[in-house]
């Protein structure tokens, strides 16, 4: 979701998952819940989360400025609303982390919502668990993804990012999606590598076995998270699964670690951009003019530790071990 160099590889899997090909989640031994997130209040609890007030667009051209209004962002029927709207407005450039010293501003032409848990809470391993309906429409792209909380490896993307969610028109037009009901497949990838354009990525897409619009319901994502070790679950099924094979980092401070980026406490966001880079080019059609309003909902997310294993988080992810 950060930065992303619109250069794409070949994903990885096209056709959607069924339980006959992947295996079910393991049963949730040894997990402890550690941060959580019900949603059950009627405001935004900010001893958990940070709204960011942001129009540079992510780096990816995004057409948002991410705003703190209810407008935006509401807690409501149990449920976190981040809600995107056509209107023009200005606010800060950047985020306070990469403010420049001119601290200046830009207009866009939508708002949106994003919240962080930036310099309040990060994990180094774990499940992290949530519940969702994504927005539809040409042009919509909610995410809930993790960036390094202290970049020890260097900038973006040496440190890593982890996207667990990403959706991107869905419901719009797809030329080689399955039973021709539009795009209705989701995203997860990691970013690593060394700077920008060297950096590199992995991801992959993932449709329902019924072929069904992800936005037409609530959804389970889930990721496991353990040293050297990434697996993917859409509603309690696998779809994809990372070694420590499959990512490197250039940074020299790394010291030939084998697990590196990915071995550091990370942060959680949830956000609803609009257009940009990867929305606008996925099948040239750019933003639809009545997108707006959309609506990204979220249920709840939990973050999960290994009680038994802090240190690796592996113990408690040895329930599917398929091609090991």
């Amino acid at each position: 979701m950060f930065v992303r160099i619109v250069i794409f590889s070949v994903f990885a899997s096209l056709t959607g998952y069924t339980s006959a090909t992947l295996n079910a989640q393991p049963a949730q031994v040894g997990w402890d819940v550690v941060w959580a997130d019900e949603f059950s209040g009627t405001e935004l609890d900010r001893n958990k989360w940070k709204p960011e007030e942001s129009c540079w667009g992510g780096g990816n051209q995004e057409r948002q400025c991410y705003t703190d209004r209810a407008e935006n962002i509401r807690v409501k029927d149990g449920l976190l609303h981040l809600k995107a709207r056509k209107e023009r407005f200005t606010g800060p450039d950047r985020p306070p982390e990469i403010a420049d010293r001119r601290n200046s501003q830009k207009t866009q032409q939508f708002t949106s919502g994003k919240i962080r848990t930036l310099g309040l809470a990060s994990w180094k391993y774990g499940k992290i668990e949530f519940r969702a309906k994504p927005p539809k429409g040409q042009g919509t792209w909610p995410a809930v993804w993790m960036m390094p909380a202290g970049n020890v490896y260097g900038g973006w993307p040496r440190s890593g990012e982890i996207d667990i969610l990403e959706g991107v028109n869905l419901g719009a037009t797809c030329e080689i999606c399955a039973g021709n009901v539009g795009e209705n497949r989701m995203i997860s990838a990691i970013h690593f590598g060394n700077y920008a354009p060297k950096n590199k990525f992995r991801d992959t897409r993932v449709a329902l076995p019924s072929n069904a619009l992800p936005s037409d319901d609530f959804h389970v994502w889930t990721l496991e998270w353990g040293k050297g070790l990434m697996r993917f679950y859409l509603d309690g099924q696998k779809y994809w699964e990372l070694t420590q094979d499959d990512w490197d980092t250039a940074s020299p401070l790394a010291n030939a670690n084998p697990v590196a980026p990915f071995d550091q406490p990370f942060y959680i966001m949830a956000n609803l951009a609009i257009g940009g880079g990867l929305a606008e080019k996925n099948n040239d059609k750019g933003v639809a003019a009545n997108v707006t309003p959309a609506e990204f909902q979220v249920d709840w997310i939990r973050i999960y530790e290994c009680g038994d294993d802090k240190d690796t988080g592996l113990a408690c992810m040895q329930g599917v071990k398929e091609g090991k």
